[in-house]
């Protein structure tokens, strides 16, 4: 029984698929074309390969197959290599190497050792995740190329992109290439998806099919010169047809478990947006992890804008409400004058007529409305009554805005209290002075005479 990870949902059918090793990048400008290599639309070729083709396929020869399973039996079981107990701890050696997807497995002298990879059915670590099935048809004529490059870079060197791909399509002058998108992928990669325009004499145009598009780009000097230009991987985003999935969810892919692949199928959340794929190796689980975090970041970034767009509305609606709300009150006014001016133009255009028949009912239907207006009960004693209310509230408002401050009866009683007795003891200490005062002056006026006596002694 294969080891299980779990069903992680896959975030999208994306094109970043497990890259080919890049090829040296010399630059959008510097690819050159094959003499001879004449580009055609006229004769697609049914590749029949897809986004999802590749992860499913399955070995074409039967019989290889079954002794490929005969040998990897007998080596995790009853390997003859030695003939003793060693053979024993030589299976269980197969085992782990069969349980981590690497190595050789030996187990007879004259048959090869056993090749033990990732798909090999027992291996512990892979599971089943779910992606994107793509929504374009054929006719849209979408390809992605996965460039090993940087986002930026990428749109920098758009239109040097667009013409070397144009040469590399032949330069015919009845093609044009057009970017249908660019997206940011994990390890500094780029997805590009691309569509190419052939117009015919007589004026009219077409998408080229996606996948005559796609087999020229694999043909083999083709590919070298995309490899040039920094592409990794190419594929067409076209839908799969019934019968394709119908395969691809009945034959369980390379090394994964029927059991889990059945389950898996049970699982699917959204069966018609959603298929299955073997997740085989830790490699396979950190891409689809980078995947995931990629768009989770680019989830949140356009989650931000829409925040930000909505902020930026919702202050224009507040500066809309508070203009219309203007434009009414000065709609009002103008409307109002405009009555008044009317009013005055007809008062001047029916002076010295006799009051019509309709004039006369008009100012019927008036009076009926002033007297309404005028009883108690109506609307203007109401308004009296509210403006009556409205002035007592005026009144009282201003009445205790004028009253700042308020001191209980009690408390000012102390306060006097307390400011008699300051004002007593500043009395008592004046009359201290005062006599004090006067003591001196006796004094002064004491030595004077002295002095005076002493003078008149010695004169």
């Amino acid at each position: 029984m294969a080891f299980n990870f779990g069903a992680p949902s896959g975030t999208s059918g994306t094109a970043a698929a497990t890259a080919a090793p890049a090829g040296g990048f010399g630059g959008f400008g510097t690819t050159s074309t094959t003499a001879g290599s004449a580009f055609s639309f006229s004769a697609p070729t049914n590749t029949g390969t897809t986004a999802l083709g590749g992860l499913f396929s399955q070995p074409t020869q039967a019989p290889t197959q079954s002794n490929q399973l005969i040998n990897t039996a007998s080596a995790l079981s009853a390997p003859t290599l030695l003939g003793d107990e060693r053979d024993a701890i030589l299976a269980k050696w197969n085992q782990l190497q069969a349980f981590w997807g690497t190595g050789k497995g030996y187990f007879n002298n004259n048959i090869p050792p056993v090749e033990f990879t990732q798909e090999n059915p027992f291996c512990r670590f892979k599971a089943v995740g779910y992606s994107c099935m793509p929504s374009n048809k054929d006719e849209d004529g979408l390809v992605v190329l996965v460039f090993n490059k940087k986002e930026t870079e990428i749109r920098s060197q758009q239109q040097q992109l667009v013409e070397s791909l144009h040469k590399v399509l032949g330069g015919s002058q009845t093609l044009t290439v057009n970017v249908e998108g660019t997206k940011t992928l994990p390890d500094d990669q780029t997805e590009v998806v691309i569509y190419v325009v052939e117009r015919s004499p007589n004026g009219t145009s077409r998408r080229v099919p996606a996948t005559t598009l796609y087999a020229h780009f694999e043909q083999a000097n083709i590919k070298t010169q995309l490899q040039q230009l920094g592409v990794t991987l190419s594929m067409t985003r076209t839908e799969l047809s019934p019968a394709q999935i119908k395969q691809l969810l009945q034959n369980p892919p390379a090394g994964v478990d029927p059991i889990i692949w059945e389950q898996a199928k049970v699982d699917n959340p959204d069966s018609e947006k959603l298929i299955p794929v073997p997740m085989v190796g830790f490699k396979e689980l950190l891409r689809r992890l980078k995947v995931q975090d990629q768009m989770t970041k680019q989830h949140q970034t356009r989650l931000d804008i829409i925040s930000e767009d909505i902020s930026e509305l919702q202050k224009n609606q507040t500066t809309s409400v508070a203009k219309i709300a203007q434009y009414k009150r000065k709609l009002m006014d103008l409307s109002h004058r405009t009555l008044q001016v009317l009013i005055k133009q007809e008062i001047q255009r029916k002076s010295g007529y006799a009051i019509q028949a309709d004039e006369e009912q008009l100012r019927v239907q008036l009076d009926t409305i002033q007297g309404e207006l005028n009883a108690p009960t109506q609307f203007k004693g109401r308004l009296n009554e509210l403006m009556s209310q409205i002035r007592m509230q005026n009144h009282f408002g201003a009445v205790r805005s004028e009253e700042r401050y308020y001191i209980d009866a009690d408390l000012l009683r102390e306060i006097k209290q307390h400011l008699k007795q300051q004002q007593e003891g500043l009395s008592h200490l004046i009359s201290i002075i005062k006599d004090d005062l006067e003591d001196i002056k006796l004094v002064e006026h004491g030595l004077n005479e002295t002095i005076h006596i002493r003078g008149g002694v010695f004169s």
